[in-house]
């Protein structure tokens, strides 16, 4: 297995700061995510040094490197897997003396390298630890297992975790197995993880497994998509290159609460979105986000927090100044998908509106970030290249309806925000 260093040629990084980028820009930074997780699982191994799991681990990065040997493709379909880079990054932490997640240890590299292995399709006899009555397999899916341990056996077209037989295709459901399932749109291929305690860090509301079936989900997406696809073609071409995983989020009443990680790049955590528009505008908005997170692994573009917090018109907190650049790059992303669906009928949303509110929104931010001295030269680079097309896009007319509309939801929005959190003792932010 390999590694290598990844430099962002300035191209597609001045392509990425117009908000857009497209396949050729997410290539890019897909690649450097992958050599992040191979840094990553090389890291476990390190952090073990010494430890009591360090052979667990070693026996775990072999099997991984043989999987890898027999079928490349493959293994890094797992160590490509969103939750793998969170897993790998927890049990780092746990090492170092940070807090303790269960499964988040050395061993674990065990599981990791079964999964690469069945995979692949190379014989293996692996014993991995069992975290709260069951193994993860990732990108696979989750056997019920007894005991702090069991054995995982695959060869010749078989696979048993422990005593449960895992079907010949995952994704499906058998006695102790519950799988992954794969729900397809067009060019958009995801998995549904409702399983991985890694899934998606930090967020508390994850959906259980029966909430929605894949076919309910296959059905929301397969509405959504060609509506990108049609009308939003360069976003669509990201998303696909980009989300491999849905993370479900329990629901709510109207709209969708959703998410992403810098450290899960490729998930998407969501709610069941209500129609069509609201489910594209949501991957619109994260796929703003994934992009970003991977561009900041390679470009530091912000200084290190100084304490300073910022108003941000899409939220009720006050955030750090890297906070509010994603949350004005997703929303530089939103105000281009409002902007392309004008020409559309939204139902009962109204695209006119949600043009002008968002493009004011992610200005105002723009020029928060511009005046806050905090910006490195290079992110003051990519924040100018944002400025640059919310410019041109301020320009563009609205009906004074919209305008009014956009400036009446503005303005309730900083009423909440300073209800709560006190006025602005100027236009920077607060210490």
């Amino acid at each position: 297995m390999s590694m290598r260093l990844h430099q962002l040629p300035r191209k597609v990084f001045a392509e990425l700061a117009t908000g857009g980028g497209g396949q050729d820009a997410v290539s890019h930074l897909a690649a450097a995510e992958h050599s992040k997780h191979m840094t990553l699982i090389v890291g476990v191994l390190g952090a073990a040094q010494g430890g009591e799991q360090y052979q667990l681990a070693r026996q775990g990065y072999d099997l991984l490197t043989a999987a890898w040997r027999a079928d490349r493709d493959a293994a890094e379909t797992v160590i490509r897997h969103p939750s793998v880079g969170v897993w790998a990054r927890r049990t780092i932490q746990a090492c170092r003396g940070g807090p303790v997640n269960p499964g988040a240890e050395p061993g674990g590299l065990r599981t990791i390298a079964a999964a690469a292995a069945i995979r692949a399709g190379l014989p293996t006899e692996v014993e991995v630890a069992v975290t709260d009555g069951r193994v993860m397999l990732s990108s696979l899916g989750t056997a019920e297992a007894p005991g702090d341990s069991v054995i995982v056996r695959s060869g010749r077209g078989h696979v048993k975790v422990g005593p449960v037989e895992v079907p010949g295709s995952p994704g499906e459901d058998a006695p102790g197995w519950l799988g992954l399932r794969r729900v397809r749109a067009g060019s958009l291929s995801v998995l549904i993880d409702d399983l991985d305690p890694f899934r998606m860090p930090d967020v508390p509301d994850l959906a259980p497994r029966q909430q929605h079936s894949a076919r309910e989900w296959e059905t929301a997406f397969g509405q959504a998509w060609p509506l990108l696809e049609r009308h939003h073609p360069v976003t669509a071409a990201e998303i696909a290159a980009t989300v491999s995983v849905i993370v479900p989020r329990t629901g709510r009443l109207a709209g969708v609460v959703s998410t992403s990680s810098p450290e899960a790049f490729g998930a998407v955590a969501m709610s069941f979105p209500p129609d069509p528009v609201t489910c594209a505008e949501t991957l619109a908005h994260e796929i703003q986000h994934l992009k970003l997170s991977a561009l900041m692994d390679i470009v530091t573009l912000t200084e290190p927090d100084d304490g300073r917090r910022y108003y941000a018109p899409w939220r009720d907190d006050p955030r750090p100044l890297s906070g509010l650049l994603q949350g004005a790059y997703a929303y530089l992303g939103v105000s281009g998908f409002w902007r392309r669906q004008r020409r559309l009928d939204a139902g009962p949303r109204q695209p006119e509106a949600e043009f002008a509110r968002w493009r004011e929104a992610a200005a105002g931010a723009v020029e928060t970030l511009r005046s806050s001295g905090r910006l490195t030269p290079p992110g003051l680079d990519f924040v100018s290249g944002m400025a640059r097309t919310l410019t041109a896009w301020r320009e563009e007319p609205v009906s004074a309806t919209a305008q009014y509309q956009a400036r009446r939801a503005a303005q309730a929005h900083l009423a909440r925000w300073q209800s709560v959190n006190g006025a602005l003792p100027d236009r920077f932010g607060e210490g």
